[in-house]
């Protein structure tokens, strides 16, 4: 949003459901770079303009289909510049699409049912992405080669291939399925992975080796582990309830080099003591999020797009909540909407709107309510409470006012002004492909299906049936009982190849001279009107006529 126009007393955060899209059944979203395209359980919605907040026409810009899946989307991710995009589903499969086209570039399918897949940010047209699989260790997955390489979760295990009976169990001899969250830093240098005992991996994404480890306090199940748009902060969701930020310490194109560094500086310790304080130099903790009341899990907490506010969704079955915190560690607002469970959660990029996601599979658009404030328009316009009687000065209406005559103008008329330079936007500055990036998809008209066109000849051949007598009578003879011009009402029907006449509709001159005569019939429109009614007694009652000169 233009900050210059926003009132301070109210936060750029959303207040209130503005639209709904129902599609089906929806189960997951995700909004490209730009916040111009919206993919909803593959689908892309799109806007009318750039201008206007994102799916305001709800209009569906592409449908991608695909017949070697039909099992549910589990998770979908853009590419840094839009042109492609990655689906994960339920039948272990994941997908490489091109947007423009519609087509799909590779298909694989894992061992494991991925919950999450992420492609590498790093790249225009990444072929590398991050998968999180349902009951194993994440992997980083080559979508050209299909060659995986599986991550740590646990600085004591080494990376194994997925194994059934190597999962993890239980005190009580029962097999626990953990899934474990991951995703890659800004440039995609290194992947954070949230384990089952506490802890955040920080691990280098070319060789797989873990570069250090932040342990969190109390060691409960890391569920979700998002960065900001920035890079700058870090997002934990754990099993006991509570949402912690971390602030990343670390350069964000220099990763590796910095590490590297304070690896060489702690030479002096060794194994996890060493992993720990090279952890300790990469996050800090900067604050915590929870209800301290009702004690509520989260779902898919996140990010707003300039970092400034943090959003969660209650997990609790039955309630749509989302909460919303600024980033000093202060709830500023709940929203409440329908009695469904809310089951996925995205919040745009640039502007203040939140998309969630019910369980019945409909999508939520929550945006804010603005308030006319008309003192941000005109620095000299005033707000009145009631009306107050106004006295205008003396040069007020003066072609040039005294006082503008005293004032000197301060513009430098010679200067020359740029049209031409372009300031790019602060929250896409860091982007260098920005000629290759895909904002909006042309529309595409489709072609009628055939039956529609088989009923549309139907129609019209009854309509050619019914109107047989009347266009017959009507081409013959005219108001006066005189034969009409074929070039003046005529129109012909391609589809069938007939020709139905239609009479026109009569101009303003001629209903005004119809109300004349009618007020002062003549002669001719007596005999005019005896001749009509011949010719309606000749025809057997099966024409039509209309006479333009009587009354009846």
């Amino acid at each position: 949003m233009n900050t210059s126009i926003i009132d301070p007393l109210q936060g750029d955060f959303p207040e209130v459901i503005e639209e709904y899209l129902e599609h089906g059944v929806m189960k997951c979203i995700a909004f490209n770079r730009r916040g111009t395209l919206l993919a909803v359980s593959f689908l892309f919605l799109h806007p009318n303009s750039a201008e206007p907040p994102p799916c305001r026409s709800g209009g569906i810009a592409k449908e991608l289909r695909d017949n070697d899946c039909s099992s549910p989307i589990t998770s979908i991710c853009w590419s840094k510049c839009g042109n492609r995009i990655l689906v994960s589903a339920a039948d272990k499969s994941l997908s490489l699409w091109d947007v423009s086209s519609g087509k799909r570039i590779t298909r694989i399918v894992l061992q494991q049912t991925p919950l999450q897949a992420r492609l590498h940010p790093g790249s225009s047209k990444p072929s590398l992405c991050l998968a999180c699989p349902l009951s194993c260790t994440p992997m980083i997955v080559d979508l050209n080669t299909e060659d995986t390489t599986y991550l740590q979760v646990s600085v004591s295990e080494k990376p194994t291939e997925p194994n059934p009976a190597s999962r993890n169990k239980c005190s009580d001899g029962s097999t626990s399925f953990t899934p474990t969250a991951a995703c890659f830093s800004k440039y995609g240098n290194l992947v954070y992975v949230g384990n089952s005992k506490g802890e955040i991996l920080v691990i280098d994404s070319k060789d797989g080796e873990v570069r250090a480890m932040v342990p969190i306090s109390g060691g409960s199940v890391v569920k979700n582990i998002v960065f900001s748009r920035n890079g700058q902060y870090l997002l934990t969701n754990s099993n006991d309830r509570v949402i912690r930020i971390y602030e990343n310490l670390l350069p964000p194109k220099d990763e590796i080099g910095a590490l590297n560094e304070m690896n060489e500086s702690l030479s002096d310790l060794n194994g996890v003591e060493r992993l720990k304080a090279l952890g300790s130099k990469c996050l800090t903790l900067f604050r915590e999020f929870q209800d301290a009341i009702t004690k509520v899990h989260w779902k898919a907490p996140c990010f707003s797009g300039d970092g400034e506010w943090v959003v969660g969704g209650s997990a609790s079955k039955g309630e749509h909540k989302i909460y919303i915190w600024d980033r000093a560690g202060h709830l500023v607002k709940i929203l409440e909407g329908p009695k469904e469970a809310l089951i996925d959660l995205a919040w745009h990029p640039v502007r203040p709107i939140v998309v969630s996601v019910s369980l019945n599979g409909i999508v939520y658009i929550w945006a804010k309510d603005y308030t006319e404030n008309w003192s941000a328009f005109a620095p000299d316009f005033k707000e009145l409470e009631e009306n107050e009687e106004y006295v205008e000065r003396e040069d007020e209406f003066d072609l040039v006012p005294e006082s503008e005559k005293v004032k000197g103008s301060n513009v430098n008329e010679d200067e020359e002004i740029d049209i031409v330079t372009v300031e790019k936007d602060p929250a896409f500055s860091d982007s260098d492909m920005s000629q290759e990036e895909l904002c909006f998809l042309p529309a595409s008209p489709c072609r009628d299906v055939l039956e529609q066109q088989y009923k549309f000849l139907e129609s019209s051949s009854k309509l050619m049936d019914s109107n047989n007598s009347e266009s017959t009578f009507s081409e013959e003879t005219g108001a006066n009982g005189h034969t009409m011009n074929h070039a003046s009402s005529p129109v012909e029907d391609d589809a069938v190849g007939t020709r139905i006449k239609r009479k026109r509709k009569p101009s303003e001159k001629v209903l005004e001279l119809q109300a004349e005569k009618v007020k002062k019939p003549s002669k001719s429109s007596k005999s005019s009107k005896t001749k009509s009614k011949s010719l309606f007694d000749e025809s057997n009652g099966n024409g039509f006529y209309y006479d333009e000169l009587s009354d009846e």
